[in-house]
């Protein structure tokens, strides 16, 4: 103990970094918990679509969208959904709702959104389309 006690007196600043980095790693898995939203895998993603009727949506602008996109998604941009200008989605809110981005960095917010909005069922795809074409899944183009 008294060992312990020497190298943080000798190294505060090493100890402050350590804890905080601790803090955070803490907080952000306990924010992941206690979503309402999850992130889903690929699979677990085509499961919800093929056998849950799941509808996606596609955050992406609209030219990339158009490049291709995931059968039956719906393209709304974050800003669309901020201002809860969500159109044919609102029919949705019992069914699974799966939210891409690109590549799985900014969709949580509009998630999070959706579920404040009212949808009961708001997923997360993991990586987003950068993750869906890794592994060969299809896209449609158009639209």
């Amino acid at each position: 103990m008294q060992e312990i006690m020497q190298f943080i007196s000798r190294n505060p600043i090493l100890c402050i970094a350590w804890v905080a980095l601790l803090g955070a790693v803490l907080f952000t898995t306990f924010k992941g918990i206690a979503s309402k939203v999850k992130v889903i895998s690929r699979g677990e993603a085509t499961r919800l679509i093929n056998k849950e009727d799941a509808v996606v949506v596609d955050l992406r602008q609209r030219d990339d969208f158009r490049k291709g996109h995931i059968a039956g998604s719906v393209n709304l941009l974050p800003n669309e959904i901020k201002a809860n200008n969500v159109g044919e989605l609102e029919k949705h809110k019992s069914a699974p709702v799966i939210v891409v981005d690109g590549t799985g960095m900014q969709a949580q917010a509009p998630a999070n959104a959706l579920t404040n909005a009212g949808f009961e069922k708001v997923y997360v795809l993991k990586d987003g389309i950068s993750g869906w074409i890794g592994e060969n899944l299809p896209l449609v183009r158009g639209k």
